[in-house]
This record gives C-alpha cells, structure tokens and sequence, in this order.
C-alpha cells in the first residue's frame, strides 16, 4: 500500500505532489529545491548555499518517512548549468561520506523558481 509522507521540517509541495511516497520498504522523495521550509524562500542564488539546503530539505523528508541519507540507493541532481557540477558535487559528497547511493546528474534548461539544483532520491 502507498502511504503519503509529509513534514513541516521540508517546504511543503508547490504543485500536485507529495513529498513522499512510501511503498514497503522503499522511500521515494519528491524532488527538493533550495526553498527554506520556514519562508517557503530561495534564500541564496549561490549553488553551495542552495546544494546545502536540498540535502537538508532531503534529509527531513527521509527523517519523515523513517529513512537517513544512509539509507539511500539511488538520488538524481538536476542541474540548471553544468558548470556548477564540480560545487555541487563537493557539497553532496560531504552527505554521502561513506558508500555512497547510485546517481545521476543531468543539466535541464530550468528549474522550479530558476533555482540552481534540484535533487530527489529512494531510500530503502
């Protein structure tokens, strides 16, 4: 059965989606933007300082569902500039210390809110 995840630890969703979806054992996020759950705002057009809030808006929607970072196989970055791969990298590596989920990273030519990154990931 699917059960529904939602916090107010993460901004809430901005269209006709869920946070989460849990299936089982399997946690799959929404993708997450750099918005602060607490203004619904971008806070910094810098891509580290936004890489930084999705991995925090992440980690609360995994907390939500019962999962952690470490329990992570899979995450997607979806990135509005492939120049910026190298500084979202370091940020993300710093989450993903030790063996890290499988991923993909692919430029789009927008994002919700012309943010810089969004990243969403399953957890089981």
């Amino acid at each position: 059965m699917k059960k529904i995840v939602s916090t107010t630890d993460a901004p809430a969703a901005i269209g006709p989606y869920s946070q989460a979806v849990q299936v089982g054992d399997m946690l799959y996020t929404s993708g997450q933007i750099p918005l602060n759950p607490a203004t619904m705002e971008i806070e910094s057009n810098d891509v580290v300082s936004q890489t930084k809030q999705v991995m925090e808006n992440l980690k609360a929607v995994l907390a939500a569902g019962g999962k952690s970072l470490e329990s992570v196989i899979k995450c997607t970055i979806f990135l509005s500039c492939m120049h910026d791969f190298a500084k979202v990298n370091e940020v993300y590596g710093a989450y993903f210390t030790q063996n890290p989920p499988a991923r993909s990273c692919v430029e789009v030519s927008r994002l919700p809110r012309d943010v810089k990154v969004e990243i969403e990931c399953i957890a089981v």
